[in-house]
């Protein structure tokens, strides 16, 4: 019998591969929900709060640093609001998705924020679940919103829909892109589209990159808003 590791061959468990968390910034001026929001993500599997911040000149200072892959923005910031640090953002963190934070449920303040380039849109102060849930559905390709600013933005659509052509980047979307699109608009998400068309999620992901690319634009909400007559 062996009496020491080096005399035999000896079987290791194979080590399972632990999946990276998500990584997750705060920006929120209002110290109280700050520190709310951080500690439902401290509490959540799979998340990682990677960063806090009161301003949206704090934000743009630090965030291209940390790159992390969901940033919850709230849009009433002193200075420079949500809707402008996105907007400077996005260029500098083209993987980073982002969601916004506010009380207003206005459907002009609805799509100013889709339209600067985030992922969402969530009413403060947001539940733990309903939190938690919003990041796994942005970092999976959804676009989280409740149901009445769903609504809100379904009629704001419609009524730039019929008020606004369409445009010649639009134009030169291919059938299959525009049939993509559509289905963003209705808010399915990634995987939903692949079983809707019967491909693969690569398959998916391949059209969407394209689509954001005839677009020039980096987020779902940003296509379906210029798709459907917005900026």
């Amino acid at each position: 019998m062996p009496d020491s590791c080096d005399d035999a061959e000896v079987a290791l468990p194979m080590k399972k591969a632990v999946p990276k968390p998500i990584t997750v910034a705060i920006v929120e001026d209002d110290a109280r929900i700050r520190r709310s929001l951080a500690a439902i993500l401290a509490r959540a599997d799979g998340v990682k709060c990677v960063g806090e911040f009161p301003s949206g000149e704090a934000a743009i200072a630090q965030l291209p640093g940390l790159k992390p892959r969901i940033v919850l923005m709230d849009v009433n910031l002193p200075g420079m609001d949500g809707f402008e640090v996105v907007r400077k953002l996005a260029s500098q963190l083209p993987e980073t998705q982002f969601v916004m934070l506010t009380i207003h449920q206005d459907s002009e303040t609805i799509f100013q924020s889709l339209s600067a380039g985030a992922s969402g849109y969530l009413l403060e102060p947001p539940s733990a679940p309903e939190l938690i849930a919003a990041v796994h559905d942005v970092f999976t390709g959804g676009a989280p919103m409740n149901s009445m600013i769903a609504r809100k933005l379904v009629e704001w659509f419609k009524k730039s829909e019929q008020a606004a052509p369409p445009s010649s980047e639009t134009e030169s979307l291919s059938p299959r892109e525009i049939e993509v699109l559509e289905l963003l608009t209705h808010g399915f998400a990634y995987k939903e589209i692949a079983n809707k068309l019967s491909v693969t999620y690569s398959t998916v992901q391949t059209h969407i990159e394209r689509i954001y690319k005839k677009l020039h634009v980096r987020s779902r909400s940003h296509a379906v808003a210029k798709f459907l007559g917005g900026s």
